[in-house]
């Protein structure tokens, strides 16, 4: 890693992202840490994972991969293995990182497809990387993999590479565009899942009818796939479809179905807020809605992680502040310090002891720290009339007031 912060701490037997224990890493024998680029001269297996967001318009930013690809390329040498695991829309390795392979390398690219003629060259293959933050459950060794190389041969070696770990299945794709689809369509398809729960939510929302309720009905259905409404953020649902309507698009399609999905689930932070003025002015005598004081519980992505990345509860802070309400952020999880260079907005890991009193508070993020604190505790810093908003609905609904 580029980062040498990251690397010290990792040699300290520390993984600030909270995957992994310090006796995890010790484990791991052979395993070197290394910010230098020269140390990769001895390497003939390169695995890339970096990140691969969205710019400010929406729009793939695929500068982290092109950075990793440069430096990998100064020092590929013939027969080396060149492996992607970041999530891009197809074509991304073959069409957009290969050619700054063969440049910067000055060797050529061996695929089946090409019909190499076996001068000096390289390999790539493609793996999508399918972890899931915070999931002690489904970890890297327990995850099926899917794996495609540049030729038949490689994709067998790329096949026996990873099966020193995983316990898992293994699934061999036809070519590397396949298996970089695979893994675009997997969170597209759960975004537009959670979109069509968000809608119904909102519908239902205005019939004076619980989604949670009703979709426990559906649910006894054998066929029903269950999904609940939630906000969608993220590195990887709420990115991810940016990347193949991007493609769609210079193919000359502009995707309906799936712009829709990430409309509305872009918008749901608003929701959110909206749903909470109206409760409040409700319990206002004098409808009053500014100075009031609102906690939100819990600022990453999803619960129980540290990843702040397109977090949607910034849209509910921002929401709120431009409505000159006073809004404070709560999150145990959380590198205050990360998160104000980030946000430039001040963020407590634990509740201020002092007397204030809320006038609302949003459960966020249902982090496990929340859930054993109880709802008891959590009305304890609220007035008699205060609003109880349970996003995710973790709680009883007798318990709180609002849930999607």
């Amino acid at each position: 890693d580029i980062s040498s912060k990251r690397i010290s701490e990792l040699r300290k037997k520390i993984d600030t992202s909270g995957e992994l224990s310090g006796s995890d890493i010790q484990k791991a024998k052979k395993l070197q840490f290394s910010s230098r680029a020269n140390d990769l001269e001895n390497s003939n297996i390169y695995i890339i994972t970096v990140p691969t967001p969205v710019d400010q318009n929406k729009k793939p930013n695929l500068s982290h991969l092109l950075s990793a690809t440069k430096l990998v390329a100064k020092y590929l040498n013939r027969n080396d293995i060149v492996i992607y695991e970041s999530t891009v829309f197809p074509g991304t390795t073959e069409e957009i990182c290969v050619p700054l392979l063969k440049k910067i390398s000055k060797l050529q690219y061996i695929s089946d497809e090409e019909n190499f003629n076996y001068s000096p060259g390289f390999y790539c293959g493609y793996s999508p990387e399918r972890i899931n933050p915070g999931d002690k459950r489904h970890q890297i060794k327990k995850i099926t993999k899917v794996v495609s190389g540049s030729t038949n041969k490689i994709t067998k070696f790329i096949k026996k590479l990873y099966s020193k770990i995983i316990t898992a299945a293994i699934y061999v794709a036809p070519n590397i565009k396949t298996a970089e689809a695979s893994k675009i369509i997997e969170n597209i398809q759960r975004d537009l899942n959670i979109a069509l729960v968000n809608e119904l939510s909102i519908i239902f929302e205005k019939m004076n009818l619980d989604t949670k309720e009703i979709l426990k009905a559906a649910n006894t259905k054998w066929n029903f796939a269950y999904y609940e409404p939630g906000l969608v953020g993220g590195h990887c649902i709420g990115v991810d479809p940016y990347y193949l309507t991007y493609k769609a698009k210079q193919l000359g399609y502009k995707p309906k179905i799936v712009l829709a999905g990430r409309k509305l689930n872009d918008a749901m932070g608003k929701v959110v807020g909206w749903r909470l003025l109206k409760e409040i002015k409700k319990r206002n005598k004098k409808n009053k809605i500014k100075k009031n004081n609102i906690l939100i519980m819990g600022v990453t992505f999803k619960e129980n992680c540290r990843d702040f990345r397109n977090t949607k509860i910034i849209d509910i802070y921002n929401f709120l502040k431009i409505r000159k309400l006073n809004v404070d952020l709560l999150d145990p999880n959380i590198d205050k310090k990360k998160f104000y260079k980030e946000y430039k907005i001040k963020i407590f890991n634990k509740i201020n002891n002092s007397k204030k009193k809320y006038d609302a508070i949003v459960i966020a993020v249902p982090h496990k720290q929340f859930i054993k604190m109880g709802i008891d505790k959590i009305r304890s810093y609220c007035h008699k009339n205060s609003v109880i908003y349970d996003v995710k609905g973790v709680f009883e609904k007798i318990q709180t007031d609002l849930r999607l």
